[in-house]
């Protein structure tokens, strides 16, 4: 269960204000106070960058052969200064941290990965993609990497192959199976995440989702999908996976991408001893000790605190549900995970910042992280 006390998450205003470096894409990284700061870009012939922040991370911008675009991440170094270390890629939700709602703005993470042994790598972009791979071009999708190119969005090839590869050839210079990795996410790509270490096995050794609804290609997905992806995201779905439902034998279709239909690949990862370590949590809906003006992140707003806990509770409500379908699904195949549903908890990130702490030391024992 989701255990706030446990954690001591009551942070001051002053402190996250110094972790707050959201990233826009277009080659600035823009501080939370409004002024920017310039990253260098990468590009097909230099396909990893760099640039130090003030704070001692790094923006590392990162070339897609995919999509023929560079993505910025923001990194944080292993406390042991080890390049070798292993690598958590902690990606955003819906707004793929194109705008505040960001692991950096909205948690205490860089404070928490500061005596870890581990990498910690964010992706900047990709807002309402899904982490998909696109079957075709969409240009009216609310990301520069809809507007930018003509290339669909290939964000599952961008997670699984091309930033580990890249990211840890140039840190530590080595990756696949010489190097571990954990990959976490929340809403939107915490059903991606699940997808992906389906469909890449032995690709990460532990997976954290929080708060997903992972299924697709069932009336209530695709109504979440629709939601975030088709109305708030501008985009035409048929782009994405192609007419809904599809057919299961589809390739990078609705079934495809379903983590409950897709659980035979855990099951055969689990014979063949390739299954990651995963946590999987989500709330009911009902208010829990984030609802409160206390909350920071409220910024002492009536109309913030009825919004997350109506509009967040229908949400989160709606992610148990999926996620009670997973449980279940996992139950039949015997796959193994740990399942977090809390007694209470609306669609927000004082839970998700919970839900990290609480799954780390799963994640650090699966990918061999320790601890300062």
């Amino acid at each position: 269960m989701r255990s706030v006390k446990r954690f001591g998450t009551k942070v001051a205003v002053a402190a996250v204000a110094a972790a707050m470096v959201p990233v826009v894409a277009t080659g600035t990284a823009q501080a939370q106070g409004g002024g920017t700061i310039q990253y260098n870009k990468a590009n097909a012939s230099q396909k990893v960058r760099e640039t130090t922040l003030t704070d001692g991370r790094m923006i590392v911008s990162v070339w897609s052969d995919k999509m023929q675009m560079e993505v910025p991440n923001i990194v944080q170094r292993p406390a042991d200064g080890n390049a070798k270390a292993p690598v958590l890629y902690l990606i955003n939700g819906a707004g793929g941290g194109e705008d505040s709602a960001t692991w950096q703005a909205q948690s205490d993470v860089k404070n928490f990965m500061a005596n870890k042994n581990a990498w910690t790598v964010t992706p900047i972009g990709g807002a309402f993609s899904y982490y998909t791979d696109w079957q075709r071009h969409d240009p009216n999708v609310q990301t520069r990497f809809a507007r930018e190119t003509t290339r669909p969005m290939a964000f599952e090839s961008y997670l699984a192959n091309e930033l580990p590869d890249l990211f840890e050839s140039a840190y530590g210079g080595n990756t696949g199976g010489d190097r571990k990795r954990s990959l976490a996410a929340i809403s939107m790509t915490a059903t991606s995440v699940l997808t992906i270490a389906q469909k890449h096995p032995g690709r990460f050794q532990a997976i954290g989702s929080y708060s997903g609804c992972a299924e697709t290609s069932t009336p209530i997905g695709y109504q979440f999908i629709n939601i975030v992806t088709g109305m708030r995201g501008g985009a035409n779905l048929d782009n994405m996976w192609g007419p809904f439902p599809g057919t299961p034998e589809t390739v990078n279709g609705w079934f495809d991408n379903d983590p409950v239909w897709g659980a035979w690949r855990f099951e055969e990862q689990k014979r063949n001893g390739t299954l990651p370590a995963m946590f999987i949590s989500t709330g009911n809906g009902l208010p829990g000790p984030y609802e409160s003006l206390e909350n920071w992140r409220l910024r002492n707003s009536i109309p913030a605190l009825a919004n997350q806990a109506i509009v967040g509770g229908i949400i989160e409500a709606a992610t148990q549900y999926c996620t009670a379908n997973l449980a279940r699904r996992f139950g039949e195949l015997q796959i193994p995970a740990q399942f977090d549903f809390a007694p209470n908890g609306t669609h927000s990130w004082g839970y998700w910042q919970d839900d990290l702490k609480q799954s780390w030391p799963m994640m650090a024992a699966a990918m061999g992280a320790t601890e300062r």
